[in-house]
C-alpha cells in the first residue's frame, strides 16, 4: 500500500479578518473598496462552461460504493471523485466491457 501525503498546512492567519492579517493594510491599500453596484451588460459567458462537469443521477450496488470510498479515504480524497477520475481513464484508454450472456 502507498504512503498517504502528509496533510497540507494552512496559514493560521488566513481566516483572519482583514484588519488583523499581516499585511492587511497594504492589500487593502491597493484593492480599495467595494463598489454598490457593477455593470455586468458586457460580461461575456465563460468559453469553458461546457467542460464543467455535468451532474448525473446513477445507482450502484453498495459493495461498489464501499469499495470506491475505501480506496478514496486511503487516497484522501473524495469518493465521487475517485469514481469519476476511474471512469476518465477508461474512457481515454477506450476500454470496452465484455458481457457474455449465458442462453437459458
Amino acid at each position: 500500500m502507498s504512503q498517504l501525503p502528509e496533510k497540507p498546512s494552512f496559514d493560521k492567519n488566513y481566516f483572519c479578518p482583514q484588519s488583523d492579517a499581516p499585511g492587511a493594510e497594504t492589500i487593502l491599500g491597493k484593492v480599495g473598496k467595494m463598489r454598490k453596484e457593477y455593470d455586468f451588460s458586457k460580461a461575456k459567458r465563460n468559453p469553458y462552461a461546457g467542460q464543467l462537469k455535468k451532474q448525473v443521477t446513477i445507482r450502484l450496488d453498495e459493495g461498489t460504493v464501499e469499495y470506491f470510498k475505501k480506496l478514496a479515504k486511503e487516497a484522501g480524497i473524495p469518493y465521487q471523485t475517485l469514481i469519476n477520475l476511474y471512469l476518465r481513464d477508461c474512457a481515454a484508454a477506450g476500454r470496452k466491457l465484455s458481457i457474455q450472456w449465458k442462453a437459458a
